[in-house]
């Protein structure tokens, strides 16, 4: 039985949402289903079958072995019209899970900590409905099951593969539950919604030597730490005050026992931001901040760096489009919001520069419940009502953007 977080009925969309609502049970059995077995990136290949079980047995027209484990859905309306892309992220995290539940993930080491099963379990939904009801839309909706999103990446893969094409893709759009947002509301926003995401590892090489004999070494630890806290000044004196940007060090090591000035030091770290104008940037700063200090010091380095993802800009018209969705589904302005904005990354992003779209938040947390750990904790677990909102959001995007 649902709560009461779905709005009033109206006339308009009375007998939609009752059919959506019926879909409740078996998206919960579907989303259950897929924790249990979690994958991680490219090697879901019992999610993808589970996948195609299902749309087979739907009618419902689909390429597999995309980008490895991808999986594109492709539902016709019935007459011309345009072509919406849905994507759905299905791949899983290396954590192990701490949940105590019924239906826990079966792999040890493997969790879907971040709410992909539920994302599949909703474009399964969407996939269910459309199919029955070809004659609510025009044009042709395209769902992409993408693998991979935490990692190495699967959108850009499957870009290149051709799923935006035949038929070609007009706009795309696309959800994360999220454990930041009450069940309940969504986030929308237009532009920049979540940062570029870039890392890079460097070692630094100086002379190692006895610890009371330091005027014969080159100190890698003291040269690493004049470079973090240089590091610092990136974002406080090379970035517009006005734009969003971080530069953090997750990982350092170095030495072997505390009376030996270790020789070598390694760090790895992690740059986000919002703007597009910085790509590149930060990869130059870092290498001349970098050299400069080891030059100083007469150390020497290595820097790899890499951009793994951009940022995911949100199209103005397709955003609203979106918005004025969300708002017909939850019917209160509070409820949709667009403080939603997040340092986290995501590779719909290489969708979105590939073709018009918007990226929104699916609120999925639960206070009475107790479901409010954050995305990738061992104890992670959403407000699974969500999974009928988002259906609706999805069939109420294709009634909008698909026109008769």
């Amino acid at each position: 039985m649902l709560p009461t977080v779905f709005p009033t009925l109206t006339a308009q969309y009375a007998s939609v949402r009752l059919a959506l609502r019926s879909l409740q049970p078996q998206l919960m059995t579907w989303r259950r289903q897929i924790h249990q077995r979690p994958e991680l990136g490219f090697q879901e290949a019992q999610t993808a079958r589970f996948i195609c079980k299902k749309l087979t047995q739907w009618g419902i027209e689909y390429q597999s072995g995309m980008a490895k484990t991808g999986v594109v859905a492709v539902i016709p309306g019935d007459r011309p019209g345009p072509v919406l892309g849905i994507r759905a992220d299905m791949d899983a995290l290396p954590i192990h899970e701490l949940n105590e539940v019924d239906y826990r993930s079966q792999h040890d080491g493997v969790m879907h900590a971040c709410g992909h099963d539920g994302h599949v379990a909703i474009a399964l939904g969407t996939a269910y409905y459309l199919s029955q009801h070809r004659d609510s839309f025009a044009g042709t909706v395209k769902i992409l099951f993408q693998p991979a999103e935490e990692g190495p990446g699967g959108a850009k893969p499957m870009i290149e593969a051709g799923a935006l094409e035949s038929p070609r893709v007009d706009a795309m759009i696309g959800l994360h539950l999220w454990n930041n947002l009450p069940l309940g509301t969504i986030g929308v926003r237009t532009g920049p919604m979540m940062a570029a995401t870039e890392l890079f590892h460097c070692s630094i090489q100086g002379q190692g030597g006895h610890g009371a004999i330091p005027h014969q070494t080159v100190d890698s630890i003291v040269v690493a730490a004049q470079i973090i806290n240089a590091l610092q000044t990136i974002v406080s004196r090379n970035v517009d005050p006005l734009a969003a940007a971080v530069v953090t060090i997750g990982k350092l090591t170095a030495g072997t026992a505390l009376n030996v000035i270790a020789d070598s030091a390694h760090m790895s770290g992690t740059v986000r931001y919002f703007d597009p104008s910085y790509r590149d940037f930060f990869a130059q700063r870092l290498d001349r901040v970098i050299g400069g200090i080891c030059l100083s010091q007469g150390a020497t380095y290595t820097l790899d760096y890499r951009a793994l993802y951009p940022a995911v800009v949100n199209d103005p018209d397709v955003t609203d489009m979106v918005r004025s969705v969300a708002l017909s589904v939850v019917e209160t302005p509070a409820g949709v919001t667009p403080d939603c904005q997040t340092m986290g990354g995501e590779d719909m992003a290489f969708f979105l520069e590939a073709v018009p779209g918007c990226y929104f938040f699916l609120g999925s947390a639960n206070r009475d419940r107790n479901l409010t750990y954050p995305h990738h904790h061992p104890r992670f677990d959403f407000d699974e009502t969500a999974l009928a909102i988002g259906v609706e959001m999805f069939v109420r995007c294709v009634e909008t953007f698909c026109v008769r």
